[in-house]
């Protein structure tokens, strides 16, 4: 005879294995939303491998009773274990990280002195490029920047799906922070960038998809988004840790 106890993991293992099973197609989704902004050294495989982990995870810890979905909570931390995954590898060189943050001081400075957004034009002339050669720093500079922004979220962007007392109330106070600064800087972009954000993040479209909603091609879908994360990070400051890790540039 089965002792209860025995019993209760048993049936707790096989409705995890239930779960995990339905939500596949999910970590797949995420997986090639994600290798979308990434450079192609990235595999979705490993992506996938790690996801399921956080799948897994998610499965085991869910408390239907803190008023997140499943999915939501699933969805949160499976990215989450996409993005500790490709923070283990170094896939994007220091220039580029050097670069964007020039791009972004040049940036910052501009439009302290107009009070305006500053145009691509200008930030090239202020780094002495040419035009041609600022548009390539954009696409260089899109994944770093989009994994750093990703990874301030997943860091403190969304402590209300996890069970109380797991973060300090510091720490969410942060997170709260920095949820209003986001919003308050993406409604200061210029209206073409912002709908560039919303139709990659809200309405999950890729960069390809997006070009043809705007009747543009996918290089200048990429350099609209770029310009919109380096605007970003130049009103919110170094909000990923990605650079600091890279400091002394190659």
């Amino acid at each position: 005879m089965i002792a209860p106890a025995a019993q209760y993991r048993a049936v707790q293992r096989s409705a995890s294995a239930e779960v995990v099973e339905r939500h596949t197609d999910l970590v797949r989704r995420i997986a090639h939303h994600l290798a979308a902004r990434l450079p192609a050294s990235v595999e979705v495989d490993d992506l996938v491998q790690a996801g399921m982990l956080g799948l897994i995870e998610a499965a085991r810890n869910f408390d239907s009773e803190q008023g997140a979905s499943f999915e939501t909570y699933a969805s949160i931390r499976i990215r989450g274990a996409m993005i500790d995954e490709i923070r283990k590898g170094d896939w994007t060189p220091r220039s580029v990280h050097r670069r964007s943050r020039e791009a972004a001081e040049a940036t910052r400075r501009i439009e302290q002195a107009t009070g305006r957004a500053a145009s691509a034009g200008e930030v090239a002339q202020a780094l002495g490029l040419a035009p041609e050669e600022y548009a390539r720093l954009l696409e260089d500079a899109v994944s770093g920047q989009v994994l750093s922004l990703d990874s301030h979220i997943e860091d403190h962007g969304e402590v209300g799906v996890v069970a109380p007392g797991h973060y300090s109330p510091e720490r969410q106070l942060q997170a709260a922070e920095f949820r209003e600064e986001l919003a308050a800087a993406i409604g200061q972009l210029p209206e073409r960038e912002q709908l560039v954000l919303s139709l990659y993040y809200e309405q999950e479209l890729n960069l390809r998809e997006i070009g043809a909603v705007l009747g543009v091609s996918e290089s200048r879908v990429c350099q609209v988004h770029g310009q919109a994360m380096l605007r970003l990070r130049a009103r919110l400051g170094d909000f990923g840790s990605a650079d600091s890790s890279t400091e002394g540039a190659a």
